[in-house]
């Protein structure tokens, strides 16, 4: 009888809780479903999120492109030095980026390449970094001109 009463009780208690369950996850849906982007239109809604998504990553890469510079070079160098990257080099990086992030033989195949190029620029590095400076100043130059 004992064992009668308390099955009963936790049967109880678990019609309870689902019906808790239930009645919160159809207040939830409905606040879900009441939240609207700032238009009504959910295609206006998806474009002002993209916008504001590549907007953001667009901040995000220059704040990290002059971090890595900025280590080095001053503030204004390091941004004359951005601006002074030709079309063809930004391109270069985005379809990198694009073939490193589509699939995994894109990522080895860029992350092997950026290695390779590690690896190379070590070995010859007085000359590598001369290069470099020059190509770098090069750059500032015409960031400043532009």
């Amino acid at each position: 009888m004992a064992k009668t009463k308390l099955i009963t009780k936790a049967d109880d208690a678990k019609y309870a809780v689902k019906r808790r369950a239930s009645k919160a996850k159809a207040k939830a849906k409905g606040a879900i479903e009441a939240v609207h982007g700032p238009s009504p239109n959910p295609k206006t809604n998806l474009v002002l999120a993209d916008i504001a998504l590549r907007g953001g990553s667009l901040l995000l890469r220059q704040g990290v492109e002059r971090g890595l510079l900025g280590a080095k070079y001053s503030p204004g160098k390091a941004k004359d030095i951005l601006k002074g990257r030709s079309i063809f080099e930004n391109l270069t990086g985005v379809a990198l980026a694009r073939l490193a992030t589509k699939s995994v033989p894109g990522a080895i195949l860029v992350g092997g390449g950026i290695i390779a190029k590690t690896l190379y620029d070590r070995s010859k590095a007085r000359k590598a970094k001369a290069e470099g400076e020059a190509e770098l100043d090069e750059m500032a130059a015409e960031g400043r001109d532009s």
